[in-house]
C-alpha cells in the first residue's frame, strides 16, 4: 500500500488502517471480556464479493454496534468462524468497509470525528436535526456518496435511523437497494442496549450477553419488487416488525420502555 494512497472519499488508507487497529485493540475487551459477544452466521461473510454489499441491521447504540461488526467481519475474513478471539485479525483489516451515520452525530466531538475517518459515510438526516423534528429533502449528494461506498466496498446501514426499537424502516434504504442493486445482508443484534450507554462508549453493565446474527442474503427482485415490498422484507429480516413485540418477555418490554425514556428518535 502506498503511504499516501487514498480511498474514494479522500481518506489516507495508511492513517485509516492505524485508526482501525488502535480502536480495535481498545474496544476488543468490550465484546470478548467485560461482556461476551455470541456470533452466529459469520461464515456468510467469507463468501461475499469485494464490493456492492449492503448490511442492514437494527440499531441499539451510536458506535458500539458498528464497532462490533467491524470486529466480526475482519475476524471472519481471517478464517475465524463465529469468534473474535485474538485481535490479530485487525493487523490487516478490510479497508473498504463503510457505515452510514448522521453527519450531526459524527461531528459531535473528537472521538466521533476519529471514528468517521475509519469509514463513515455521513449524511444529513431528513427527519431530525439538533434534537428537533424536521422535514427536509434528501440530498442527492448523500445518495451518491452511499453509492460510491458500495461501488468501492461494503456498507453498513441502520435503516430505522434511530436506536429506538421497532420504529419504521426508512424508505431511503429501499431506494438505494433499487438503484445500486447490492447484495443485502440482514444482521440482528441484541444486548448492546443493556451493555452500553446510548453512544456505545461507556460500559453501563458488565457480564451482559451480547449477540449478533448474520443472516443469508435477502432475496430481492431489483426490477419488480416495490419499495414497500423491500421495506417489509428488511423489517422482518432484522426482526423489527411490530409482530416481533409479541414474542418478547415482560422483562424485555420493561427494559425497552425504560431505555426509550432517555433516547432520541
Amino acid at each position: 500500500m502506498s503511504l499516501f494512497k487514498r480511498n474514494p472519499f479522500g481518506h489516507i488508507l495508511f492513517v485509516k488502517k492505524w485508526i482501525i487497529r488502535i480502536l480495535g485493540v481498545l474496544s476488543h475487551r468490550r465484546f470478548n471480556k467485560f461482556n461476551k459477544l455470541i456470533i452466529e452466521g459469520s461464515e456468510v461473510i467469507k463468501s461475499l464479493p469485494e464490493n456492492k454489499v449492503l448490511f442492514v441491521s437494527n440499531h441499539q447504540t451510536y458506535f458500539a454496534d458498528v464497532t462490533a461488526m467491524i470486529h466480526v467481519f475482519n475476524a471472519s475474513l481471517s478464517g475465524r468462524v463465529d469468534s473474535i478471539k485474538n485481535v490479530g485479525y485487525l493487523w490487516q483489516p478490510k479497508m473498504n468497509i463503510y457505515f452510514v451515520a448522521a453527519k450531526e452525530t459524527m461531528r459531535s466531538g473528537l472521538f466521533p470525528r476519529i471514528l468517521a475517518y475509519a469509514g463513515s459515510v455521513s449524511i444529513d438526516r431528513t427527519w431530525r436535526a439538533k434534537g428537533e423534528q424536521v422535514n427536509r429533502q434528501v440530498k442527492m449528494s448523500d445518495i451518491s456518496n452511499i453509492g460510491k461506498a458500495l461501488n468501492d466496498g461494503w456498507v453498513i446501514t441502520f435503516p430505522q435511523g434511530t436506536t429506538t426499537p421497532y420504529k419504521p424502516i426508512r424508505r431511503g434504504t429501499a431506494h438505494i437497494i433499487k438503484k445500486y442493486k447490492p447484495i443485502v445482508i440482514p444482521i440482528v443484534i441484541d444486548g448492546f442496549r443493556r451493555s452500553f450507554d446510548k453512544k456505545g462508549i461507556r460500559i453501563k453493565k458488565k457480564n451482559i450477553l451480547q449477540s449478533m446474527e448474520i443472516k443469508k442474503p435477502l432475496e430481492i427482485d431489483y426490477d419488480n419488487d416495490s419499495i414497500e415490498n423491500i421495506v417489509k422484507k428488511i423489517e422482518h429480516a432484522i426482526e423489527q416488525h411490530p409482530s416481533f413485540l409479541k414474542v418478547l418477555s415482560e422483562k424485555e418490554l420493561l427494559e425497552i420502555e425504560e431505555s426509550n425514556k432517555n433516547r432520541e428518535w
